[in-house]
């Protein structure tokens, strides 16, 4: 009986699933934790980094390859050579150079203390300044492309990473044949081939409609950034194709058997769309985790303002690809509930033997919609979508000296509620459908959190059936690439998974959203489109320190 990898790289770990390809069934999976994480302090050789950077360290993703594919076929039960094709799916835009052979820069004797020889995490977002300016130019030149990003690039993307490397250490910029998401860079690493998908090149590499930026636009940014593109020029591969065949260094590196079918690369957000059976015109997937992000497709072409970009076949072919998302959430709670909640909270729910972000929880759910006074702007790691500026920063507004730790809690969930709700109501303006919300990731686990996404949105929210979404979907791709489905959707249809939960809006308390969601987008207008600077401001004095 054959069966399937999925190998899903995440910000602090990696997971591997082994499913079979009959049915989609999962029966073994493993998570491995990066040895450095996200690299946001310091070098593993000591050298601080500035604020707002995040890093990575490339062998922490061969060591997912090896340690956690072994143990989920360990756990599965199932032997390596019943396994026909392997698929991996990265966070993006996380990029790095290498040499012209792949070797990343970092492993590059001498340039271990070099912070831009590493590779640049997704949320790494000290590249704004080199945003603004592409931005700016392009708005100012016309350039056609910019329309198919919503108006804005945004500073997690490739080019504005890349021009802070030439801004900053132009000799590595110089050293650094090419310019390589991390999606993209695993699969030579497994299959011996470079090869570049068209999810990485379309979203976050400015690919559109055959083309990257002009040398002439690039030149009038930085005479030196001309040939920017030649770093990143390769043949594009179709999603759920065959990126090669697995090479016999990579066979003893995973436990694999040399020759199998390896997928073209892909990202972890449109890769659980298949994974959530939701691969139609109108269905949105939104993947909360740390981030979250908002995939859908459409038979429709739009220009959407703000929004990541659309990518003619970027998640399923035959089907123009949305994506939108949020810079900051689970990464938001996580903070609060690190940082900002006295010790007597974290006894009692050692006492009650929950977990601290399920007692804030079950406290805030016990309060009716408005008792707190509150309302907040999800923006502690800056707008993905739809003001595409990471030059932003989180606001509480209406504390008093009687506001409890569940109460702010409870307003930075609603506060990404309604970040979201923003993102549907302005795809929908823009005249993009959507017809049906379908939730995955680990927030997903969270019914409070569920629920009052469902009374801000005011529409039901189906979850998917896999607690391992993107790890998932890489298998699915994987078992096209082997040649056992003709193509994504037809494999989705039989491997994908649709979980029993359906949330859905109570009358009452969708109503009473309405005027907060009001206050919050009047405050999303103010500090994000000019009413006030300060936020930037504030923005700029941290990074000066």
């Amino acid at each position: 009986m054959p069966y399937v990898v999925g190998v899903d790289f995440g910000t602090l770990s990696g997971r591997a699933v082994v499913v079979r390809v009959a049915d989609g069934t999962e029966v073994g999976s493993a998570v491995h934790e990066y040895a450095h994480g996200a690299v946001e302090r310091a070098l593993p050789g000591g050298r601080r980094l500035p604020p707002s950077w995040a890093l990575q360290v490339p062998q922490d993703w061969r060591d997912v390859l090896r340690e956690a594919i072994r143990k989920a076929l360990a756990v599965a039960g199932v032997e390596p050579a019943d396994v026909v094709g392997i698929g991996t799916d990265f966070t993006a835009c996380t990029v790095l150079p290498t040499l012209a052979d792949g070797t990343p820069l970092c492993e590059v004797d001498g340039l271990e203390d070099r912070p831009h020889a590493y590779p640049k995490l997704w949320k790494h977002h000290a590249a704004q300044g080199q945003a603004d300016r592409i931005n700016a130019l392009a708005a100012a030149r016309g350039e056609p492309w910019l329309r198919r990003y919503g108006g804005r690039i945004s500073a997690e993307w490739q080019f504005a990473k890349g021009l802070q490397v030439l801004d900053e250490d132009p000799e590595i910029y110089d050293r650094a044949a090419r310019w390589i998401e991390a999606a993209d860079w695993i699969i030579w690493e497994l299959c011996g081939v470079e090869t570049r998908n068209v999810c990485t090149a379309g979203y976050k590499g400015i690919h559109q409609d055959g083309a990257y930026p002009s040398p002439e636009y690039l030149t009038l940014l930085d005479p030196r950034f001309a040939g920017f593109v030649d770093k990143l020029r390769h043949p594009l591969s179709a999603l759920g194709g065959r990126a090669g065949s697995l090479t016999a260094r990579a066979a003893a590196l995973t436990g694999l058997p040399e020759g199998i079918a390896v997928a073209v690369g892909n990202v972890d957000a449109h890769v659980t769309a298949p994974a959530a059976r939701a691969v139609e015109p109108g269905q949105l997937v939104a993947i909360m985790g740390t981030s979250t992000c908002h995939v859908l497709s459409s038979d429709r072409l739009a220009s959407v303002p703000g929004m990541c970009g659309v990518v003619e076949d970027g998640i399923v072919e035959g089907l123009w690809g949305y994506e939108a998302g949020q810079s900051g959430v689970g990464d938001i709670f996580g903070w609060f509930a690190a940082n900002c909640v006295p010790p007597s909270y974290v006894d009692a729910a050692t006492a009650a033997g929950v977990d601290l972000h399920d007692h804030l929880s079950a406290l805030a759910a016990a309060q009716p919609v408005g008792a707190h006074g509150l309302v907040a702007l999800d923006w502690h790691s800056g707008n993905r979508s739809v003001l595409v500026d990471h030059a932003l920063s989180g606001v509480i507004l209406g504390q008093t000296l009687a506001t409890r730790p569940e109460e702010q809690y409870r307003a930075l969930v609603e506060a990404t509620a309604f970040g979201t709700r923003m993102i549907v109501e302005t795809f929908e303006t823009a005249g993009v459908p959507v017809t049906e919300v379908v939730a995955a990731g680990g927030l997903i686990k969270n019914a409070f959190l569920m629920q009052v996404y469902a009374d801000v949105l005011r529409r039901p929210i189906s979850v998917i059936g896999s607690a391992q979404g993107p790890a998932l979907g890489s298998a699915i791709h994987a078992a096209v690439a082997a040649g056992h489905y003709p193509d994504v959707r037809a494999a989705a249809a039989v491997m994908g998974s649709r979980g029993p939960e359906i949330y859905r809006p109570e009358q009452k308390r969708a109503d009473a959203y309405d005027p907060i969601y009001a206050d919050y987008r009047e405050l999303h207008d103010h500090f994000g489109r000019g009413g006030s600077r300060v936020l930037h401001r504030l923005h700029a004095r941290r990074a000066a320190a």
